[in-house]
């Protein structure tokens, strides 16, 4: 499971929330978990150099662990939202567990072919891909709301002490024992979380409203994204980094074996990477103290880069040891920053669909990324792809002309404060009525006619983004002062959600409509009548 980073903090505050039980044994397990993923990662990576299959299929394993998040992310984070987190975890911890066993039995009996490990790379991340948005979403119920930043943090740490370690195990495991002790450990690491998720007793989360559909939350998410520019920003910006950043990782294992024959070579290299990761990590606090978002992100993609192209030029081990962990210290500070801006700009209700949208662009990115550079590397080199990759990662920070990252967060406390009128049919049936037609009368100032349009279709993307599928603004032919705002939604339940889904950020958009207008603004809703032909 990958945990969600944010920045560090002083010692006291940062190890607080290990007093929590449940949140200390699942870090302890999941940490167990993650080692023990990275060093089946080592282990498939040099199955496929030993296999002799080229560095194009070398490249696609990434491409495998990277493709479920973009296909299986939405559904996974919509799941998430809407049914029981904890008995999702535990269904994809069993499924991850069970094809870590196929594969140790595999490999053990020395039929794994470079197509098959692919498929069953697939199948392991697939798993992966299905818990991820739920357990990112499920931090607030394991600690207290004080402790969420230092337990983000903590996650983020033990995932890359993971990183760190792992890969340097699963370097001495293949020279000692064999790559097909890499899977076998991976199978065993599984059962400490497995075992935690199953005690794990989960809170039960309340609605006001009713449940959503699958088909309703899916929508509800892509609605969500497509009407908050500050979200549609960070999406395409981690994309676009993403798929040159991507072309590295997928890459090491060809240069590692370019320079040193020996299996702890790569290991090495990746931990490298993991140490620098945790360094960055540990440091970033410091360095967001100092600068803006925009100026650390773009900072931390620019070292990146740098690191990609001298991955591509060196070849002595220590080197580029040293070129990986500042690698790692690059990577951990753009990819936390984009989680943690994710983070800012969500509410709880849409949470873990907006993160698996985020994680959607972000595997999507890496998967494409890879088999493109491996493809590169294929026809040409591995250095001039290396190279190619790390100036198309620089040319991104001038994304930040014209895309610059917010830097401050967004109050996204539900603000419910209109009324909900009593609906003639309160049986259970009359929620599902619809379409329903909401109509919003102002009497506007004539001097602020212009700037309450204005104002006013500034609404319009709170409206559609919160559930409206169809908005419009109209003039009274006869009243001319007389303004009248119209928007669909599907049914009542979602006019409901509707309701719940307003944030307090919303409020200076409403103010600032308001203050164009005379008195209070008259509200309607109105059912759909079917009739007969």
């Amino acid at each position: 499971m990958s945990g969600v980073n944010q920045n560090s903090h002083q010692a006291p505050t940062l190890w607080h929330p290990l007093h929590t039980p449940t949140f200390r044994n699942l870090l302890a397990a999941d940490l167990a978990s993650d080692i023990g993923t990275f060093i089946q990662g080592v282990g498939a990576a040099w199955m496929m150099v030993s296999l002799h299959a080229g560095p194009l299929y070398i490249a696609l394993i990434q491409t495998a662990s990277a493709l479920p998040f973009f296909l299986l992310a939405v559904p996974a984070g919509v799941i998430g939202d809407i049914a029981d987190r904890r008995k999702l975890i535990l269904f994809a911890e069993i499924w991850m567990a069970c094809v870590a066993v196929v594969l140790a039995a595999l490999a053990i009996a020395g039929r794994l072919s470079p197509i098959l490990l692919l498929i069953l790379t697939f199948a392991f991340a697939a798993g992966d891909a299905f818990e991820s948005p739920a357990w990112r979403a499920t931090l607030p119920e394991l600690v207290p709301h004080e402790d969420l930043p230092p337990a983000s943090a903590l996650n983020g740490i033990e995932f890359n002490f993971a990183r760190a370690v792992g890969p340097a195990l699963g370097g001495v495991v293949i020279a000692l024992a064999g790559i097909s002790t890499t899977f076998a450990i991976n199978a065993v690491s599984s059962i400490g979380v497995i075992a935690v998720v199953a005690r794990w007793q989960g809170k039960t989360r309340k609605r006001m409203g009713p449940r959503e559909t699958l088909d309703g939350a899916t929508a509800a998410v892509i609605r969500y994204v497509r009407y908050s520019p500050a979200l549609r920003t960070i999406l395409v910006r981690s994309g676009a980094v993403m798929f040159f950043a991507s072309g590295l990782l997928a890459l090491l294992p060809s240069v590692a074996h370019d320079v040193s024959k020996r299996p702890t070579s790569y290991g090495f290299l990746l931990g490298c990477f993991g140490t620098g990761a945790v360094l960055g990590g540990l440091a970033m606090q410091r360095v967001r103290e100092r600068c803006s978002t925009e100026q650390v992100v773009s900072g931390g993609v620019l070292l990146f880069g740098i690191s990609t192209v001298a991955a591509g030029l060196l070849r002595v081990l220590p080197m580029l040891g040293l070129s990986m962990l500042i690698a790692g210290a690059a990577w951990i500070v753009f990819v936390s920053f984009f989680n943690v801006i994710v983070l800012n700009q969500t509410p709880d209700w849409v949470r873990a669909r907006v993160l698996a949208v985020s994680m959607l662009v972000f595997q999507g990115a890496m998967a494409a990324g890879s088999a493109a550079w491996g493809w590169l590397a294929t026809m040409t080199d591995t250095r001039i792809a290396l190279m190619w990759a790390g100036a198309g990662t620089i040319a991104t920070t001038a994304l930040g002309l014209f895309l610059k990252l917010p830097d401050a967060p967004v109050d996204v406390t539900p603000w419910i404060h209109w009324r909900l009128p009593t609906i003639l049919n309160q049986d259970s049936s009359g929620i599902e009525i619809g379409p329903i037609l909401v109509t919003v009368e102002y009497d506007v100032a004539p001097e602020q006619e212009t700037a309450f349009l204005k104002s006013i279709h500034r609404y319009e993307r709170v409206r559609r983004r919160d559930g409206a599928y169809r908005w419009g603004i109209f003039r009274d032919l006869e009243y001319p002062n007389r303004y009248v705002e119209t928007f669909l939604t599907a049914s009542w339940a979602e006019h409901v959600r509707q309701h719940e889904r307003a944030i307090r950020a919303d409020r200076a958009v409403e103010e600032r409509v308001y203050s164009h207008i005379r008195g209070t603004p008259t509200v309607r809703h109105l059912g759909h009548v079917e009739t007969e032909s």
